[in-house]
């Protein structure tokens, strides 16, 4: 599975971005795909998970109400819509994929290591 985001620049505090993540190289139907950002100097954190069979969908609260993760199945692409962002939204954001989908009372999907596959990172800068 390769996976290819882009998307990322620079916008001021409150406004809005949206980042996309291409797929290939396998059947995704029964994958999970991320989104995970991660900020100098600081660990890589969950933002958004979405399920590519049903469209289910999962947020980190501090992103919630914010961020709407979404996919198109026709073009292998999963995007990540970014509203009212915020100087602390600052960070590299990658796009992955969990070969198992993610599930209410899942105990792993904001983990990294639940993750299989990673796309190289697209930077997001929020200037205030």
């Amino acid at each position: 599975v390769q996976l290819q985001a882009s998307g990322g620049g620079s916008v001021q505090a409150g406004g809005s971005l949206r980042l996309s993540c291409e797929v290939s190289g396998s059947t995704l139907s029964k994958y999970g795909m991320g989104w995970f950002r991660q900020a100098p100097g600081k660990e890589r954190e969950f933002v958004a998970v979405i399920n590519w069979s049903d469209g289910s969908t999962y947020y980190a609260n501090s992103i919630k109400g914010r961020f709407t993760i979404s996919r198109d199945n026709s073009k292998g692409s999963v995007y990540l819509q970014m509203g009212s962002l915020k100087p602390e939204d600052t960070a590299v954001y990658y796009c992955a994929s969990t070969i198992f989908p993610v599930y209410t009372g899942d105990t792993t999907y904001w983990t990294t290591r639940r993750y299989d596959y990673w796309g190289q990172g697209t930077l997001v800068t929020v200037s205030s």
